[in-house]
């Protein structure tokens, strides 16, 4: 009798311990998923743009000029509408008339609220 106590206790002690086992990789897996989400949402967040360098000399900055086309309310008809952009440029790696792609980033002067993400095209 003690054999079949050992073997259904053991049984029951195995089925215990793999819901345990089951529930602390659910938990674990949950509380991961939200905050890898949220550094995902918050990275997402930072709006992108491309544009072309149209000047550089200033030092570890750069103005970036973005066109965009917007639909006119009125007359519906395609208009070019421009944004400069005051860029960090950390390496002083860009040039006038060089493509570039810029991301939003935390304020870092009067004007500057762009960093340099990468150079796509190099001017001629």
């Amino acid at each position: 009798m003690s054999d079949t106590d050992t073997s259904s206790a053991g049984a029951a002690e195995g089925s215990a311990s793999d819901e345990v086992g089951v529930e602390a990789d659910s938990t674990s897996a949950e509380t991961t998923t939200p905050e890898a989400s949220t550094i995902d949402t918050e990275r997402s967040a930072r709006k992108v743009r491309e544009g072309v360098v149209t000047s550089a000399g200033m030092d570890k900055t750069i103005i970036v000029t973005v066109t965009d086309r917007v639909r006119h309310a009125k007359y519906n008809k395609f208009v070019l509408k421009s944004k400069k952009l005051y860029t960090h440029d950390e390496t002083n790696d860009a040039g006038v008339g060089d493509k570039v792609r810029v991301m939003e980033t935390r304020p870092m002067s009067k004007s500057k609220r762009w960093r340099l993400v990468d150079v796509l095209e190099r001017a001629r």
